[in-house]
């Protein structure tokens, strides 16, 4: 009940609600009841779960997946990329699409899109084409295509790629579902790019969030008469950086900083100099064996608490000296890692 009431945005009432629903909860009956018609599902701590996805403040909490692994990505030797837009793009959308999809698979870069038509469409199939890998994020359960006209790409997909959702099998499409799902597209991503959209585009919000995410934003520019390029135009006004061509494109995408040397953390672990580690020894019994709770590979409060069987107020005062000891720091969504 206590943990509950340090959740912000729960209060009294609901913790009893919530404590009052678990005490009648069987979690292992649960579990084997969701996966049997959910077999395949990352949560934050698996190793699998995508790094980057670790950096968001809202990751999802469950990341259902049919196809191949993700591995590769996950341990930072490939580049994802996002190519996102309108559903409705023009002969000039649809062909630079095809173009950059091309050549950065040809360029070893991993594309996310959502498997919408127009342009998240092009993209997977040019990124196919180019014998590339491609993610494709869906608003709906992973077992259920929208829109069914893409189910053979999505099997095409499924060769050597991933079908990505945070919905439970035999979720249909909603309304609502689609922005959220733009969100996972721009996490999982390093950069994202706007092909072709209109003011009032998804693939605006994909931007958005890229932007707040602390992600590279890319938009091609297109004709002032053209309204399928006002949203590019508007994204480049606010500070988006110009596609002007694939070479041009490959280029800045190489200056970002790798994957592995940003979070893959088994490969960057700190050393730690002698005054470090007397500092270490000589540790009081719980800030001790909370810092022994805290790993290279980010982990969460809840975890944390799990492993040392602290109360919660003594976690966090802990953590807190140990961040001013700087042996700890903290990531978003209460995740914590050693320095």
């Amino acid at each position: 009940m206590s943990a509950l009431l340090e959740v912000e945005g729960i209060g009294l009432a609901t913790a009893m609600d919530i404590d009052a629903a678990r005490s009648h909860l069987d979690p292992m009956t649960c579990y084997l009841a969701y996966a049997q018609k959910n077999p395949c599902f990352w949560t934050p701590p698996d190793p699998d779960y995508p790094r980057l996805l670790l950096e968001i403040p809202d990751p999802p909490p469950l990341l259902h997946y049919r196809g191949q692994s993700y591995q590769d990505e996950n341990q930072g030797h490939t580049l994802a990329v996002a190519i996102v837009g309108t559903r409705h793009p023009t002969e000039y959308g649809r062909r630079w699409t095809y173009r950059i999809s091309q050549a950065l698979a040809r360029a070893g870069v991993t594309i996310v899109s959502g498997l919408a038509e127009g342009i998240d469409a092009i993209a997977h199939q040019g990124c196919l084409e180019a014998g590339g890998r491609t993610l494709a994020v869906m608003g709906t359960g992973i077992n259920l295509i929208y829109p069914r006209r893409n189910r053979a790409l999505a099997e095409r997909i499924l060769s050597s790629g991933l079908l990505l959702s945070e919905y439970a099998a035999n979720t249909p499409p909603d309304r609502s579902q689609f922005p959220r799902r733009n969100r996972i597209i721009a996490g999982l991503s390093r950069a994202t790019l706007v092909l072709e959209a209109p003011l009032k585009s998804g693939a605006l919000i994909t931007a958005r969030v890229a932007n707040e995410y602390a992600r590279d934003v890319y938009a091609l520019p297109g004709t002032l008469d053209n309204n399928k390029s006002e949203g590019c135009l508007q994204l480049v006004n606010q500070g988006a950086s110009m596609i002007l061509s694939e070479a041009s494109l490959l280029e800045s995408l190489g200056a970002i900083p790798a994957l592995e040397r940003d979070i893959n953390f088994d490969k960057a672990k700190p050393h730690r100099p002698n005054q470090i580690e007397a500092v270490v020894r000589d540790l009081p019994p719980d800030l001790a064996q909370v810092l022994d709770a805290v790993q290279d590979d980010p982990r969460l409060l809840d975890h944390i608490a799990q492993q040392t069987a602290l109360g919660t107020g003594t976690i966090l005062s802990a953590l807190a000296q140990l961040e001013m000891m700087d042996l700890v720091t903290q990531l978003p969504g209460m995740r914590y890692r050693r320095r």
